[in-house]
């Protein structure tokens, strides 16, 4: 694991401890679980194309003629 041991990963756990201080620690690992998460996603995921129809502009047009001779 990228030649850290357990010493070397301790020491990294005691700077971010005090770095950041223990209460915010929860909130660091939710971040940084969550900006995994979207990586992952944003990776894995394809581009979609939308192909709802539209309303044809010509029709709306109309409709907007019609109300304004009323």
């Amino acid at each position: 694991m990228f030649g850290l041991g357990m010493p070397e990963l301790l020491l990294i756990l005691v700077v971010v401890v005090v770095l950041f201080g223990a209460q915010r620690l929860p909130e660091l690992g939710k971040g940084m679980g969550s900006f995994v998460k979207n990586l992952k996603k944003g990776l894995s995921d394809h581009d979609e194309i939308d192909v709802t129809p539209k309303k044809p502009e010509a029709a709306q047009g109309a409709a907007k003629e019609e109300k304004a001779a009323k």
